[in-house]
């Protein structure tokens, strides 16, 4: 077994752990809040802001740490790294004037020290460069805060690992991921898995945006997958032009319907001869050179 497989499999424990960490210093109602992140983090941070405002918590942005705007005035800015090394979370956080939140695996990293408060999740800390397991915790965890019952996810997480992944491997030459509010983060982050671990042809965008444009790449042998029920028509649209249309059910929520796609990122590595803990080009953390 990969180190990635088995981080994949511990994600119901994972997330069960975080009920029993709080909410101590998470973002509270009414506060106006960024979270910002680099790669699978900012995913995270789309999905947690996007969940955070539905739910009626108050103004969320998500920004990729390099391009936070820092004319910007906010109760707490949230920043997620699994190392708490990344150079542009680092270098963000050192300038802030707005109160801080690292989420971070390390509890020793430069972020951690940088930060105003930290939560540190180490037993969801990985050995995998491609992020699995911090990734979803530290999102569980941020819906821990919102009041979503962290038990009752880590159970979809379970049911997600023994159902069939929705698509074959071996029958797929191309697949597009998307999603509708708080999903699109999600999507985003399962197109991210399959490049990462497989090399293999992804797309993710906004399930309605699909439609403008991008559903000219359908065709037989590609597939589009969902994350949470799709807009009316859509599958018939897709399955019209021979693709294939996976996913959108309500029988598992949505971070837990991530852990299929993280399974079916490794299935495809194993398909076209790939070692998923060794992707290519990539390294666990991005560190940049002073300039």
């Amino acid at each position: 077994m990969t180190h990635v497989e088995a981080e994949i499999a511990s994600q119901p424990s994972t997330w069960a752990q975080v009920a029993d960490l709080g909410v101590e210093g998470l973002p509270r109602r009414g506060q106006r809040v960024a979270v910002v992140g680099c790669g699978t983090s900012w995913f995270m941070a789309m999905a947690y802001a996007a969940r955070r405002e539905s739910l009626g918590h108050g103004e969320t942005d998500a920004f990729q740490a390099s391009e936070f705007p820092r004319n910007r005035a906010y109760d707490l800015v949230v920043a997620i790294s699994r190392s708490g090394t990344t150079t542009e979370v680092v270098d963000l956080l050192g300038a802030l004037s707005s109160p801080s939140l690292a989420i971070v695996g390390d509890p020793d990293s430069p972020a951690a020290s940088a930060a105003g408060t930290v939560v540190a999740l180490p037993f969801a800390d990985e050995r995998s460069v491609v992020q699995t397991r911090f990734a979803t915790t530290a999102l569980a965890l941020l819906r821990s805060g919102l009041g979503e019952d962290t038990a009752a996810l880590a159970a979809h997480a379970r049911r997600a690992l023994d159902l069939l992944v929705p698509l074959d491997p071996a029958a797929v030459e191309q697949v597009t991921f998307v999603g509708q509010g708080w999903t699109v983060g999600l999507a985003q982050e399962a197109a991210l898995k399959c490049r990462e671990a497989a090399t293999f042809w992804t797309e993710a965008y906004p399930a309605m945006d699909y439609r403008h444009g991008p559903v000219s790449i359908a065709a037989p042998g590609r597939a589009v997958w969902s994350f949470g029920p799709p807009p009316a028509g859509l599958p018939g649209e897709v399955t019209a032009t021979g693709a294939t249309f996976a996913g959108g059910g309500a029988s598992l929520d949505p971070m837990a319907e991530l852990i299929l796609a993280q399974r079916f990122a490794v299935a495809l590595a194993a398909h076209r001869g790939l070692d998923p803990d060794t992707p290519r080009n990539l390294t666990r953390s991005v560190v940049l050179e002073p300039r």
